[in-house]
């Protein structure tokens, strides 16, 4: 390569030399100038050329993607596609050694750095060496953090290795695998939002893996069927929360009673707050109840409905209340204040839908009777505050505005009618002014015959 370079930077210094010497006399000092500058130029393009070409060779890669054993091949083929490999990196980086030897055993060169496959309770600290280096990570990108490792030492995984050596949990590459590492912004990343859970769940969902940890593994079957999982597979919502949005990434932990609101409070800011200033939050205090879940449940969240309110079979209060005591009364007059405006909402729907297919003008009050429906809305995230006073502030002016939705759809109706009676009249008058000058013509033609006669 080294030879390569120095005979084409000779070859087009003589070019140049010889160009200038053989029109000396009819090259102007512009043009000489111009020439110099081509010659620099091809001399920058030569050397950056050389240097991609240096760095693009990797026995490592040559070698390995021609093996049979596909054990061997196939971090070879992976890596095309690793994000390391698109930031300029390759084997060497993360493994050491020479990767312009030509043979295995210079490759492998203990003295170049060589260090092989690492042993599980190594691979934090073999990705941290780069990850954790701020000034490194700089020159690649800026914006990632460089704490993952300290972070990782937190969760239960990294407890566990760090100050028990169990080799069994999950480390660096089972989240994000190894040599076909993808930003997780890549659909085909392993740690990208709809695949998350099923990352999780290669071990969590094993009933084998999990039993020596005491721990479930139908969290990821449970999850299936949640409320947030419908939203994320169904609906391609990549904001609503998988396994790393409660738990956490690196530092992933299970919450706690005293942390799991905080958690759900990330994205129901509005229930969260409500649940604060509530009975419940010192009820559920004293008993040591987790928040959010104990109603809500935790990886089977289903989406919330009203019967979960109120004093009927099914109901979630009268798990905790029974007749007689005030949490039971509120409970069934918030539910019998949020079924008296559904069914005033469904009323006025029903009649304003009425009119207009009957050809009636009612978009205006159409449009209007939303400030109802936003009126349930929010009563329904006020249960969370579990006053019927609350309730009442927003079901009050709700039902008002229902109830001129449904006077519109009887005005419009009534106009309806007014106009068809009116119709019926203008018909009937019209068919009797007919008639009349029918009979009038008639009459005219009688006379008429008569008087011709008459003249005969």
């Amino acid at each position: 390569m080294a030879l390569c370079l120095r005979g084409s930077l000779c070859l087009c210094g003589e070019m140049i030399s010889r160009t200038l010497h053989h029109r000396d006399t009819e090259i102007s000092p512009r043009h000489r100038r111009s020439l110099i500058n081509l010659g620099l130029s091809l001399f920058l393009v030569l050397i950056v050329f050389s240097l991609a070409s240096a760095q693009k060779k990797s026995s490592c890669i040559e070698c390995h993607i021609r093996l049979d054993d596909p054990r061997l091949s196939a971090p070879a083929k992976l890596f095309d596609n690793d994000i390391h490999k698109s930031r300029g990196l390759s084997c060497n980086d993360c493994h050491g050694g020479d990767p312009n030897a030509d043979t295995k055993e210079a490759a492998k060169d203990p003295s170049k750095g060589y260090l092989g496959k690492p042993k599980t309770l190594d691979i934090p600290a073999y990705c941290g060496k780069c990850h954790s280096d701020a000034n490194l990570m700089k020159r690649f990108n800026p914006s990632l953090r460089v704490d993952q490792e300290r972070e990782y030492y937190t969760s239960v995984h990294g407890k566990l290795l760090k100050e028990k050596n169990e080799t069994r949990v999950a480390t660096c590459i089972s989240c994000h695998s190894v040599h076909g590492i993808r930003t997780p912004t890549d659909p085909l990343s392993s740690v990208y939002p709809s695949n998350v859970a099923t990352t999780c769940a290669k071990f969590h969902a094993s009933a084998d893996y999990m039993k020596p940890f005491g721990i479930p593994s139908d969290q990821f079957d449970k999850y299936q069927t949640s409320v947030h999982a419908k939203a994320l597979y169904d609906k391609q919502d990549l904001s609503a929360p998988t396994c790393n949005d409660c738990h956490g990434n690196h530092g992933a932990t299970p919450p706690g009673i005293a942390s799991v609101a905080n958690v759900c409070g990330q994205c129901h800011g509005r229930q969260a707050e409500l649940f604060q200033t509530s009975p419940h939050k010192k009820a559920f205090d004293e008993k040591q109840l987790a928040e959010c879940i104990t109603c809500h449940s935790n990886h089977a969240i289903l989406k919330p409905n009203d019967q979960m309110i109120g004093t009927q079979q099914g109901a979630l209060c009268i798990n905790c209340h029974s007749s007689g005591d005030k949490g039971f009364a509120a409970a069934g007059m918030m539910r019998s204040r949020i079924d008296e405006l559904i069914a005033s909402i469904d009323k006025s729907t029903a009649i304003l839908k009425d009119a207009e297919e009957k050809g009636m003008e009612v978009s205006k009050p159409k449009f209007e009777l939303k400030g109802a429906t936003d009126a349930l809305t929010h009563a329904r995230v006020l249960i969370h505050s579990s006053s019927t006073a609350e309730v009442d502030k927003v079901v009050g002016p709700g039902l008002d505005v229902a109830s001129k939705g449904y006077q519109a759809g009887l005005a419009a109706l009534g106009e309806r009618r007014f106009r068809r009676e009116g119709l019926i009249v203008s018909l009937v008058f019209i068919l009797f002014l007919a008639l009349l000058v029918y009979f009038k013509i008639r009459q005219i033609e009688s006379r008429q015959t008569s008087n011709t006669g008459s003249t005969s």
